[in-house]
């Protein structure tokens, strides 16, 4: 288990996933956000991208995953996320997450790390996430 204690700065992890029209059609029912850009093909085709296009939020919320269960893992808790959304993530894409450990904040033992969403090598979310790993004990508040 990666702990505040064992965790190390300039640590990192990298973690593919394909985002299918059903998750985000899924995404959408779950939330109540229909705009048309990420569910109506027709409408997105007129826009600027062409095509549909993944929620933003959905894109955080796969950080969000690789924080609480692959890295550190399990039992971390995200505490802010500081992002900007460069470009775009067609529906139906493979996208790379990575998490690397930026900063180790002792007073309230939190970390501090850069969080990226990468398509076809290119940057389409960067930024930051600030989070309470686990901790040995099991119970972090």
């Amino acid at each position: 288990m990666n702990t505040y204690d064992n965790l190390e700065v300039g640590q990192s992890l990298s973690v593919e996933r394909v985002i299918t029209a059903d998750d985000v059609l899924l995404y959408a029912q779950l939330t109540g956000d229909d705009n048309p850009i990420h569910v109506d093909e027709a409408y997105a085709s007129e826009t600027r991208f062409g095509k549909r296009i993944v929620h933003g939020a959905f894109l955080l919320g796969i950080i969000s995953k690789v924080l609480g269960r692959d890295f550190p893992g399990h039992g971390s808790v995200a505490v802010s996320f500081a992002v900007k959304f460069v470009r775009p993530v067609p529906v139906g894409s493979t996208v790379t997450v990575e998490v690397k450990i930026a900063e180790k904040l002792e007073r309230h033992k939190h970390v501090r790390a850069r969080v990226f969403v990468y398509i076809n090598g290119k940057t389409a979310v960067g930024g930051e996430a600030t989070f309470i790993p686990p901790s040995e004990e099991g119970s972090d508040f």
